[in-house]
Order: C-alpha cells, then structure tokens, then sequence
C-alpha cells in the first residue's frame, strides 16, 4: 500500500510521516491554509530520506508555473489539480519531472483516461471537504491495475475500509491527520500510515 501524506509544513510531521513509513510527503506551493514557500519546502526537504517521494501540490497554476516553482523548491515531482490536458503531462516530463495528476470523482470519463502520468489521485467530487465519500464507486471506472490513489476524507479510522472498497492501489491524506485547519496531529500522521500500510 503505497501512502502519501500532504500538506507538511514543519520538520516534526515530515519526521512523523516517514519515520512511520510513508512512501511520499507533499508539499503545497499553492494558495491554502497548509501553504509553503518554495524556500521552506527546501528547508523541508532535508528531512526527506532517500527512497521517499516528495512532492509539489498546485491547484490552478499553469503546468510551466509548476514545474518552475517545484524546481525552485528542489522538487522532482508535480502535483496538478484543477482542469488539465495530455499537454500539461507533456510539460512535466519535458521538464524532467514526474507527475501525480488529480481528478474529482465528478470529472468528466475521459479524464480517467491513461495520459501519462506516473500516478493518477482520485479525489471526492467536492475536494477539500474532508468528508468521507461513497470510495466503492471508484470501482465503476475500471483502473485495473493502475497505479492510483484514493483521496477525500480519509482518516486514520476509516481508511482501511475505504481501500477495501475501493480497491485502491494507494492513498492520500491532509486534513484527515489534523488537529485543526492546516496543523498536522502527529499521533494521527503515525496512526493513518500504520492503520494504511496494515
């Protein structure tokens, strides 16, 4: 089971998350309450062990403003949300870069196509809200064997139920391991990975 936790901002819940095994940390360099500079997410990325993928979420950049702004903070992995096209998954590999690329359960079918990218994250219709969804349904789009991850309101306590009904490859959480808005809880961080991985 592959984890990725997102939304560190201190050297403590980087420590937390591979410390109890996480595969890959995110890093957001795009407006929200868990933003970092790409000065501090270099800072941060000393405590990222070799083996361990690190990564640079954007919302509505530009993929060229991405991939900058990622090599800026000394990242080799991009993150893309919002709208996006085989052409942006062009830029990132261009760039030397690899790619997670993020889609709502209510995107549109050709979305869930294959365009490239190294990982796909499939997120709640309404992303963001922490709330947890129907995962099940993510089914219904027949990945196969693709290597994806399940997102939205996953929390230590439900996520292993989520990956079974989902039959997810990996997973990705934020807010589901906070104590408050954009504040990891490291006792959390700790319990999703393990609840996660077992």
């Amino acid at each position: 089971m592959f984890v990725k936790v997102c939304g560190l901002s201190t050297p403590e819940s980087v420590q937390a998350a591979v410390e109890s095994g996480a595969d890959a940390v995110g890093f957001v360099l795009t407006k929200s309450p868990r933003e970092v500079s790409p000065d501090r997410a270099r800072d941060l990325l000393v405590h990222v062990p070799e083996g361990v993928t690190a990564v640079g979420v954007f919302r509505h950049e530009a993929a060229a403003d991405a991939v900058a702004t990622a090599r800026e903070a000394g990242l080799e992995w991009v993150q893309l949300h919002g709208s996006r096209s085989p052409e942006d998954v062009k830029i990132v590999h261009d760039a030397g870069m690899q790619l997670i690329r993020a889609v709502t359960m209510g995107a549109a079918p050709d979305e869930f196509g294959e365009w490239g990218e190294e990982l796909l994250l499939i997120d709640a219709a309404v992303p963001g809200s922490g709330e947890a969804w129907d995962y099940a349904s993510v089914r219904k789009l027949g990945l196969g064997a693709r290597h994806w991850l399940l997102a939205g309101g996953l929390t230590p306590s439900n996520v292993g139920a989520a990956v079974l009904e989902a039959e997810a490859w990996g997973v990705d959480v934020s807010s589901g391991v906070e104590s408050s808005r954009g504040v990891k809880d490291l006792d959390l961080v700790r319990a999703f990975v393990q609840a996660a991985k077992s």
